[in-house]
This record gives structure tokens, sequence and C-alpha cells, in this order.
């Protein structure tokens, strides 16, 4: 029903090329759609784009299931995020065949992966977030511009004045102007176009004082982007797809990073991200536990439907999300190099994908000594493009403002931590920042990246988000709702993860209304304690929790 509604409101808005708004969020991920959230839920009218037909990001048109920390089922989350996890339970309970069993579990794991406890199907989530914005679309208050990209910005001194979105199915340029911009693009997309001062790639020591950053910056150094796709395995069949263009390049290429990678690629071994030794990993489809000891079964990992929790003969098979560091991209960016070389950098990191898939299905080692399985079958209908890839590549690492505060290693990563405090591992906590307007916790997993770095995977404390990473330093109206905000290459590694980008656009968008309804700016919120309280106890009254009980490391 609420899709058709998109689509209605689509047709609405018409020829319109001059649209109005409190808040315009552009960029319709998993920050954009807590930040429109957390600006219609405080009276504002709000705008919010993407550039692709699906709302949600990493979670829908990226196909990638959240990766969350342990605590997530009780605390370390906004009360929107958790409404989200148990709609997507729910979502389950009233529209699958699910066993009494699966159906009786509180906690339910839908495809039982072990990478996450709510592993599930990326439409769910479409379906799940289109409902969360459901009421606001028929009030009249949310407009939802699908297939739209940012192409121009008019910026007048500091502040931005409007967007330019331009419609894949139209063509025409719509011009978008608010009191407020969300950028909470997977790329930070508006960064350049509005002249927003932003940062890329791995800052110096000198600047950071980092104790992983290198010596010298490396603007172009960002971490690996991925295509993923999903797979299901139906024996006795044949599903081998096409021989991709540039399978023999990636059948027979050996990573040549810092420190060395484990010999090809497309193997079941890689770098341990934590030791950066050899790793074996193991592959079969159906396999079904993790076994003590054992090496990891990478269709297990990201499994998002187990046929088990279903009705005998509704699944005839699981389903796998294929994110794995065999289909990780790092020979080229998306981002900060010409537009025709990020377009061949998007298709190479394509034809990997398609290559990891052929090897599978023709020549990868089985368990049982022969060679492939042509049964696995690539799922066009779960990833809802014609050739089974994601519609959107999974982005790590994006631009990032230079904010009024950067969060830096020292702050949340363990032994760093360890360092500045003198404080031993068990009493160590993050720094407390004043002006926390969130919480987060994930390990610093930095995946390999473009200038031939190998993994970065440390230990980081549970962290606070602080409302200056949020904010440009110069230009007014403008705010980080995603991964660009204020953390360098290193503490990106903690802050990009699905409910830490949640938390991060949902305060962007509650501290723009705030900014509107009190008639003053982010920058003022932030720089005045009787009004930076004020804005905190209003969103921990919304269920943004702003700091953490005691808890253990990542």
């Amino acid at each position: 029903m609420l899709r058709r509604t998109f689509l209605q409101l689509l047709a609405s808005v018409g020829a319109s090329r001059e649209l109005r708004s409190d808040v315009a969020v552009i960029g319709a991920g998993v920050g954009g759609c807590a930040a429109a959230l957390g600006a219609l839920r405080n009276g504002m009218a709000v705008i919010l784009t993407d550039e692709t037909d699906w709302i949600g990001g990493q979670l829908t048109s990226q196909a990638v299931p959240p990766d969350e920390h342990p605590w997530i089922e009780s605390f370390g989350r906004t009360r929107s995020y958790a409404a989200y996890r148990a709609a997507v339970r729910e979502y389950y309970r009233r529209n699958y065949p699910l066993t009494a069993e699966a159906r009786a579990r509180e906690q339910l794991n839908p495809g039982d992966g072990s990478v996450s406890r709510l592993t599930h199907e990326p439409r769910v989530s479409v379906a799940v977030l289109e409902d969360m914005l459901a009421a606001y679309v028929s009030a009249g208050r949310l407009r939802v511009l699908l297939r739209h990209k940012p192409v121009s910005a008019d910026v007048e001194g500091d502040s931005v004045r409007s967007v330019g979105v331009q419609s894949a199915a139209a063509g025409l340029t719509r011009t978008i102007s608010a009191k407020y911009f969300v950028d909470a693009t997977e790329q930070g997309d508006l960064l350049p176009l509005t002249r927003t001062e932003y940062v890329t790639g791995f800052e110096s020591r000198a600047e950071t004082g980092e104790p992983h950053a290198p010596d010298a910056a490396q603007p172009s150094n960002i971490q690996s982007f991925t295509v993923c796709f999903a797979i299901d395995h139906r024996p006795g069949e044949d599903h081998t797809i096409d021989r991709p263009a540039e399978y023999s390049f990636w059948r027979d290429y050996s990573p040549t990073l810092r420190p060395a990678w484990p010999g090809k690629l497309l193997s079941w071994s890689m770098a341990d991200p934590v030791t950066l030794k050899a790793r074996r990993v193991s592959f079969e489809p159906g396999c079904d536990a993790s076994i003590a000891g054992a090496p990891l079964c990478l269709w297990l990992y990201r499994r998002i439907a187990r046929a088990r929790n279903h009705a005998a003969g509704a699944f005839l098979s699981d389903v796998s999300l294929v994110n794995w560091p065999q289909n990780d991209y790092w020979l080229g960016n998306l981002h900060g190099v010409p537009e025709a070389e990020a377009a061949r950098n998007l298709a190479r990191a394509r034809q990997l994908s398609l290559s990891l898939l052929y090897w599978m299905q023709t020549e990868a080692p089985r368990p049982d000594g022969g060679v492939g399985w042509p049964g696995l079958r690539i799922r066009p209908d779960i990833t809802g493009t014609e050739d089974g890839l994601a519609k959107y590549p999974y982005i790590r690492e994006s631009r990032r403002i230079r904010a009024e505060f950067t969060v830096v290693e020292q702050q949340v990563g363990t032994d760093a931590r360890m360092q500045v405090t003198g404080k031993s591992r068990e009493e160590v906590r993050a720094e407390a920042f004043a002006d926390s307007v969130g919480v987060g916790s994930y390990r610093i997993d930095l995946h390999p990246s473009t200038g031939g770095d190998n993994y970065i995977d440390v230990s980081s404390l549970p962290f606070q988000i602080p409302l200056g990473a949020l904010i440009p330093r110069r230009i007014e109206n403008l705010l980080a709702g995603a991964k660009n905000l204020g953390v360098t290459h290193i503490t990106n590694g903690c802050y990009r993860l699905h409910p830490v980008e949640w938390n991060i656009g949902e305060a962007a968008g509650a501290v723009a209304a705030h900014a509107v309804n009190t008639r003053g700016t982010p920058r003022q919120i932030r720089g005045d304690a009787k009004r930076l309280k004020d804005f905190q106890s209003l969103i921990e009254a919304q269920g943004i929790e702003i700091s953490w009980p005691h808890v253990s490391p990542r």
C-alpha cells in the first residue's frame, strides 16, 4: 500500500521544478530516513530524496544486513531504531509462513546469519521504513523524491539556499529550497556542491595524533567498497552465469597489500582482520552452524533467509548475502576521481562480484574434493535488479566534513585511550563529550583500502556522538547525517555501521528542527550551555540515548 503512496506522491509532484520545505534531507539511506523522522517528529515539513528507487541505503539498496553491537536488544540505540528492528520481526510474523518455533522466538533472526541478530531480506526493510514514514506522507508533511540525484547547489555566503536534484526518470532538475539541509548521501555528495570544506582518505599523524595514522596525509587512500548480491542453491540444477569479461583477471589476481594478502583473492583463504595472518574460511551451501574451532562458513555468515524457519516447502533453499573479503574492491575510488574513472571502478567492482559467483559455480574447491556448485543461483528478485547485483555499492567511507569537532582514535580506541588515561583495560572508557547527541559501539574495522593497506581492525570503546561532529566549521545550515560527520579515516571504522548512522541522522534531523523552532542555529545550540542542555533533554525524552552504562570494549 505505502509503495503505491510513494509512487503517487512522485506523480503528484508532477512537473513542479521549485520545491520548498523546512528541512531537506538529501539521501534516503539509513541516516537519511532517520533524519527525516527526527525532523518530522519535531514539526518540520521535510523533503527526502534518493538516487535509487529504494529508501534504506545500507539496509536495502546496498543489500547489507545490519552490523550491530552485542547490547543492541537492550540499549545503545535510539527508540526509533529499536522500533524499526521490532517492526522487521513483526513483518515476518505477519507475512511469512514461519514455523511455530520461529514465530514464538522473541528475538527472531529471520536468516539466522552469524553476523547479526537481524539478518533479513532487503525488501522487508524497504517496507518497514516506508511504513514508518507513511503517516507523514499522507499528511503532506513529507515529500519523497526517488531516483533523484543532487547535481548543483546555490550558496550565498555561508548558507545553502537551494539544492538541485536531477530526476533519472524525467531528466529534469528540481530545485529544493529549505531552511536546513542534511547531507545523508552515501559519499557526502553535497559537500563539494555546496563548497563545504571536507576531507577524504587518511589524515596524517601530524594532524590527528592517531597511533595508526601515516606520517603523511593520503587523501586518495579510501576503504574498499563492495557490490553485494544474494544467492540460493538448487542442487542438481545448473544456474551458471555467462563467463564475466574480466574473469581471467580476477581468477588470477593476488592482492599486493601491506602486510601481504595470503595468496589469491578468489580463494577460501583471507587475511585475518586482526592478526593479518592467513585465515581459512569455508563455504558449503546449506551449512547450518558454526562449529567451535572450525573455519567460518561464509554461507552462514550473512544468510538472510533460513528455510528451516518456515513451513515445510515454503523455501526450497536458504538465501545468503555475498558481502565478503573476496568481493571487496580496492583498485580505485568512487569519489575524488573524475566521473568517468569512478564509473570504470564501479564497473570493475561489478565484474569482481560476478567473477566471484562464476568462480564459485565452476572452479571453487568443495569440501568433498570436487570443484564448483553450478546450482548456486543469483537472486535478482532479492536485490530488485535485473542482473542480481545490488542497486548501489556498499560504501564504507565517505567524504567527511571539516567539523566543529572531529573524533580521533585517542578518544575511542581502547589501546590509544589507555595510553592517554593511564587506566587499565577494565577501567578505561571512551572520552565523554559534553555535547553528546547519541551513542554507538563497534570495533575500529577498516577494510583493505585503495592506498594498499590491509585491514586495520582494533578494539574500540562504546562511544558517544558529539553534536560538534555534525556541524561544518563554516556553513551554517548544512548538517552531516551519515558517514560524512567529523571523524577520521580511523574513527570512521567504528562510526560507520547501521545503528550509529541511524543515530547520526536522527540527531541531525532533530537539531535542524530545534534550530528552526528556537530561531537559533545548530552552532548556537552547541555553544550555549542552556540551549544545549534543553536540546539534549528534548532528544532524550524522544528516545535518543546520549550516554552509556559501563560496558566492556570491543
